[in-house]
């Protein structure tokens, strides 16, 4: 089950709320808006020492959704995004940006956000989100796209993307999304997908079956 800790600073035109159990230290905040965002500091976030809209902007910017604003002077919420996409990090996550809801297989929301960080080493003690455990043990595993893979053709815009992780297996995509690679640019339109998450697959970031070979567990705190 994921995890959750939450704190809450105010500010006069808008508060931000900080998911310590989703944050992953990509510091597009730190690098945004040092001003408000000090890590030195506590408390590390102060709401007032920036723009409203330009907090906003920063906070948007945060892959992992670790960061969410809510406005008290009546300016924009968070917009969702026309299209959903998939980005594969290098020896990374994958970040998904748009219409996401994460659900179990029996449909239960347990997420549902603009903004999420997947694990895909194997290793995060809150799966199926990423908590960086890909960095302490060395995870390595480029970000493209395989080259015999063509996506779907006809894949309408827009709509909700249903996030399933299969216990002990890969996390099922359901809805249209573009795949990204980010080492060599690539882009692929999709829809009904079926990634890895064991960290083992030899056609990353898609499943191939490896999870069942090294008896992957999807349980908190296991290893593959």
């Amino acid at each position: 089950m994921m995890e959750e800790d939450i704190h809450q600073y105010s500010g006069e035109e808008i508060e931000v709320s900080y998911d310590v159990e989703r944050c992953i230290h990509v510091r597009e905040c730190v690098r945004g808006l040092p001003e408000v965002f000090d890590p030195d500091k506590r408390p590390w976030i102060d709401p007032d020492n920036a723009d409203a809209d330009e907090l906003a902007d920063v906070i948007t910017a945060c892959p992992t959704g670790a960061l969410h604003f809510e406005r008290t002077d009546d300016g924009p919420t968070e917009t969702i995004p026309d299209e959903n996409s998939v980005t594969v990090a290098p020896d990374g996550p994958l970040y998904l940006h748009g219409d996401i809801e994460v659900t179990t297989p029996n449909d239960e929301t347990l997420l549902a956000d603009t903004r999420v960080a997947l694990c895909r080493c194997g290793l995060s003690d809150n799966k199926p989100l990423c908590d960086n455990s890909h960095v302490e043990a060395d995870f390595e595993a480029d970000s493209s796209i395989p080259k015999d893979h063509e996506g779907a053709e006809d894949v309408d815009d827009g709509g909700t993307l249903q996030v399933v992780p299969k216990p002990d297996g890969p996390v099922l995509l359901d809805g249209a999304f573009e795949l990204h690679g980010t080492d060599d640019d690539s882009t692929v339109r999709d829809s009904d997908a079926a990634l890895c998450r064991c960290g083992a697959s030899g056609t990353k970031p898609f499943c191939d079956g490896t999870h069942a070979e090294i008896g992957f567990s999807s349980e908190e705190g296991s290893n593959r």
